[in-house]
């Protein structure tokens, strides 16, 4: 997944560096494994702003501004922390997108209703957001290299749909 990740941060970059826009990335789980993954293309600094680590629910409410109620009823894993991920990281980060990861990556940590593998991604903008959710335990590393990977996958699919390549007429 490595090289796929590769392949796909080059195009994130592309589709974006030609356009103006940014991105950055709001993650719990991932630890910074999402940005890792956007900077190493070179010339990332043109379009990539910064990344906030929300390992702990205090930081996803004062820098994300995830609401404190979500997080007490529905956990930091559920699919509208994700979206509130997203939405917080635009704000704070002052970008056009972002990507954001929550969940239990393992190897504890887990419960009945969210066992460990469960990591919800999301990735858009602040008023357009698309979101997935994998539930496969894989162990620690494999759900985090199948988190990143798959963030990649859906903010490319993302801008190729809400921002399609221009042709160039000549």
């Amino acid at each position: 997944m490595e090289f796929e990740n590769k392949i796909l941060s080059r195009e994130i970059n592309q589709l974006l560096y030609e356009r103006g826009k940014t991105v950055g990335t709001a993650e719990s789980c991932t630890g910074g494994r999402i940005a890792e993954a956007i900077i190493a293309t070179p010339g990332a600094s043109n379009y990539y702003k910064g990344s906030i680590v929300s390992y702990v629910n205090e930081i996803k409410e004062k820098l994300l501004f995830v609401d404190h109620q979500t997080l007490e009823e529905q956990t930091a894993v559920c699919e509208e922390v994700a979206r509130q991920m997203v939405q917080g990281a635009c704000k704070t980060l002052n970008v056009d997108f972002a990507i954001s990861a929550t969940g239990v990556a393992g190897p504890g940590g887990g419960t009945k209703d969210i066992p460990v593998g469960t990591i919800w991604l999301a990735c858009g903008s602040s008023d357009e957001i698309d979101t997935f959710k994998l539930d496969e335990d894989e162990g620690r590393d494999k759900n985090l290299e199948r988190a990143t990977n798959k963030a990649l996958q859906m903010f490319h699919a993302f801008l190729k749909e809400h921002m399609p390549v221009v042709e160039e007429e000549g």
